[in-house]
């Protein structure tokens, strides 16, 4: 006789355990306590085994009669339902655990160390900001319940900051930890892929560049001027020698110069395009490196932070420099030295544009080229940094220089 919920709801506590039965091997175990656990009883390889499904009334009697129904379908296919149970719960219990933020902060560590393709320092630090700052929207969600509303409502909280370029990157992140948990068989496909136009497209600005030759020498002339933090100054004063880019300069270490070879060797995991950059020095940016030197000593950063010097210096602190000497964004910028030193190069005509785009470490996509190209303009890499220092000097000076010749350098 199957059971019903009025005679559940009548069933009275015993003072020793009792089961009220129901069919095809669920029953209801009623303890001294007042418990009562919907239980199954079944056969499976020979051997008699017990299934739980939970207590009632949490579980209705039509839920427990559901369970046992899935149950005897397992069985009829050959599984042990208990043993299939175990596994659900694990897999339930994975899911929960890979939440955005983990699986976020997975891929960040994959990409720090991904070979030719890892990210630099600048770079991970970087993307791993950005991504934080989803962590209080959808960092705690699992990630295989994250739905396109849910993506699309976090990142627009970053576009209405007014942060549009931070919200189409951070939107490019979140696609590419969404598809790393597709491809680790976490997710089945990456809820962000439909929402690329969803969010407003940021108007491309250029990064503030003094390009002028007479404005150079002014600037050259305001950073011999400048009147604060003395490491500051040093790194404006080999900005323009170098022009590297500004993370490059900053996380600079003493045991990758060899100021003996007029050699400054960028390793690779710190450049943009993924392979190690070699820099000549001129004498005036050997100066400068001994003029530090002499103060701080040959370890560690060569521009470490006014704080700590196991830490380079702040991003931020060149632009700043560069806001108390006057310049606005849109005028000069920390980047800007290299837009500096490739039009006046350019401009000179006395430099292949190859030895130019090698000086800038400006990516190759043909790598027999590239291969090619690293050796065949390092001689005239060397020419070109004294030349270029040189000029720097004669514009610091106040030199008029004259139109350049148009012709370029065979």
């Amino acid at each position: 006789m199957s059971l019903s919920d009025i005679a559940i709801r009548r069933a009275k506590t015993r003072e020793k355990p009792y089961k009220l039965y129901d069919e095809l091997g669920l029953f209801l175990a009623i303890s001294p306590s007042g418990s009562r656990l919907w239980r199954m009883k079944f056969r499976y390889g020979g051997s008699e085994k017990k299934l739980s499904f939970g207590p009632y009334p949490q579980v209705s009697l039509r839920d427990a009669r559901k369970l046992r129904d899935d149950a005897r379908d397992l069985i009829a296919e050959g599984k042990d339902p208990s043993i299939e149970k175990q596994r659900e719960k694990v897999r339930a219990q994975a899911l929960a655990e890979n939440t955005f933020t983990s699986i976020a902060n997975e891929y960040c560590r994959k990409r720090r160390r991904d070979g030719d393709k890892a990210w630099a320092h600048a770079t991970a630090t970087r993307c791993e900001y950005l991504l934080s700052l989803l962590d209080n929207s959808i960092g705690r969600m699992p990630i295989h319940e994250i739905e396109p509303i849910d993506a699309l409502s976090a990142i627009r909280k970053i576009e209405k900051r007014g942060k549009l370029e931070s919200a189409r990157r951070t939107l490019q992140l979140a696609s590419a930890v969404f598809r790393y948990a597709v491809a680790t068989a976490r997710l089945k496909s990456d809820p962000t892929r439909d929402l690329r136009g969803a969010l407003t497209t940021p108007t491309v600005t250029h990064y503030g560049a003094v390009t002028e030759a007479a404005e150079v020498g002014k600037l050259l002339r305001s950073i011999d001027g400048y009147e604060g933090q003395g490491m500051t100054k040093w790194a404006l004063q080999l900005a323009p020698h170098v022009f590297v880019r500004p993370g490059e300069l900053r996380h600079a270490r003493w045991d990758e110069i060899d100021l003996d070879a007029a050699l400054w060797i960028i390793p690779a995991e710190k450049m943009k395009m993924r392979k190690p950059h070699h820099v000549p020095l001129s004498r005036q940016s050997i100066a400068v490196l001994n003029e530090i030197r002499s103060i701080t000593g040959a370890n560690g950063y060569v521009f470490p932070s006014m704080r700590s010097r196991t830490r380079p210096m702040s991003e931020n602190t060149l632009n700043a420099a560069l806001r108390r000497l006057g310049y606005s964004t849109n005028e000069m910028t920390a980047h800007g030295f290299r837009a500096m030193a490739s039009t006046l190069l350019n401009e000179s005509g006395k430099w292949s544009p190859d030895a130019i785009e090698r000086a800038l470490a400006h990516g190759d996509s043909d790598k027999v080229r590239a291969a090619y190209h690293r050796g065949a303009h390092w001689k005239e890499r060397i020419a070109m940094a004294q030349w270029w220092s040189d000029l720097l000097d004669s514009l610091r000076s106040g030199a008029t220089i004259l139109p350049f010749p148009e012709t370029m350098a065979g």
